[in-house]
């Protein structure tokens, strides 16, 4: 089920962010690397990180944070660095660098207080939200690879 957020007027789809071939291209091999999850979710996926992507960009500073699912799309669209950058710098106007959380180190306010930021600035974007992609907070922590969480770099990819 979609639903949006405090929904604004002219809420859109974010897969029309992605483009239907890089979309397939990004599901497959999320399907390859993490066969629990179906082709329909992986393009889901990737929708809801191109949202997460463009709502961090008009909002810098917030330390906004992926869920687990999310989590998956942005690592897996990273590897594909050239179709990253182009979509950073075509959507955002600028390269989003991934910075994982240290182990031990959460995001400000915590896992619960992130995904309500995140929630709220995707929505504030104009976006829906796939809410099965992004659990209570309980379940943010349990980021795939960076062990406590991450978060998008509101100044750049400098360390505060």
């Amino acid at each position: 089920m979609t639903i949006a957020l405090d929904r604004p007027v002219g809420t859109t789809d974010p897969a029309e962010l992605v483009g239907s071939e890089m979309t397939e291209r990004l599901s497959a091999r999320i399907v390859k690397d993490h066969p629990e999850i179906d082709h329909a979710t992986a393009r889901r996926i990737i929708a809801q990180t191109a949202a997460f992507l463009a709502a961090g960009a008009q909002h810098p500073g917030l330390d906004l944070s992926p869920s687990k699912l999310v989590d998956i799309g942005w690592h897996t669209w990273i590897l594909h660095t050239v179709d990253y950058a182009v979509f950073c710098e075509q959507v955002t106007g600028r390269f989003i660098h991934h910075i994982p959380t240290a182990d031990g180190e959460q995001v400000d306010g915590g896992p619960e207080a992130a995904r309500e930021r995140t929630l709220t600035a995707i929505a504030g974007a104009g976006f829906t939200i796939e809410a099965d992609l992004w659990p209570p907070a309980a379940k943010m922590s349990e980021c795939s690879q960076c062990h406590a969480g991450c978060s998008d770099s509101p100044n750049g990819g400098k360390k505060k």
